[in-house]
């Protein structure tokens, strides 16, 4: 039962591909950001450790907790910037059905999986790539994929192009679907999604606009293949 419900929400990410990056933002806030991106079609949403903040621990778990509660069914929630157990354990307890990593940690891969959680690690060179999916990996995010243009990633999907991947940091609008385009199954999108400056003016139906425009790409892209 609990690997169909890992294989579940594995497919949940490869359908609707646009997971929002949520960092430092809690409380009545959250909640607001959050409920404007589900009206925009938003259904994964990634909840950060600020590893600078030494209460990261508490604000996220409970962050977590207040959005697997409220979206219940409508999104599936997930914990990024995991860099050791205790956190991998930590976003469990509060509920996150995926663990997102920037970097490939073994311990934190193994962790994941034996939580029966879905393991998102990053990578960035065909090396750490494979390192990752060896070690477990559901998918692999490449971060940052604006790093290299995209022809990088033609390259390195020749010889690997089995291993699912999630693009993160530097997709927009304007080159999401070139992304996708040539094997990204998704992405993870912050800034444009989650903007400090709209979020702090109240302009949430901005966000809900963005994020129409995010899904629309992803849904014409589902059509067109």
């Amino acid at each position: 039962m609990e690997e169909q419900m890992t294989n579940l929400v594995k497919e949940y990410i490869e359908k609707n591909k646009i997971i929002a990056i949520v960092r430092g933002t809690y409380g009545k806030e959250l909640i607001n950001l959050v409920s404007a991106l589900e009206k925009g079609g938003i259904k994964l949403v990634e909840v950060t450790f600020d590893q600078s903040d030494p209460e990261c621990l508490m604000k996220t778990s409970e962050a977590i907790t207040i959005l697997v509660e409220k979206f219940a069914g409508k999104m599936k929630i997930g914990a990024g910037t995991v860099l050791n157990e205790e956190q991998v354990e930590t976003a469990h307890r509060a509920g996150a059905e995926y663990i997102i990593s920037p970097n490939t940690n073994q311990q934190v891969i193994k962790k994941t999986k034996e939580l029966k959680l879905v393991s998102i690690p990053g990578a960035l060179t065909p090396s750490e790539i494979l390192e990752a999916h060896e070690m477990g990996a559901d998918f692999v995010k490449i971060f940052p994929a604006g790093a290299h243009d995209l022809k990088y990633i033609k390259d390195i999907r020749g010889p690997i192009n089995h291993i699912k991947i999630l693009a993160t940091a530097g997709v927009t609008p304007d080159n999401l679907e070139d992304y996708l385009n040539v094997g990204f199954s998704g992405a993870g999108i912050s800034g444009y999604l989650t903007d400090k400056k709209l979020i702090t003016a109240g302009k949430f139906e901005m966000l809900t606009e963005h994020a129409k425009e995010l899904m629309a790409i992803a849904s014409d892209f589902d059509k067109g293949k």
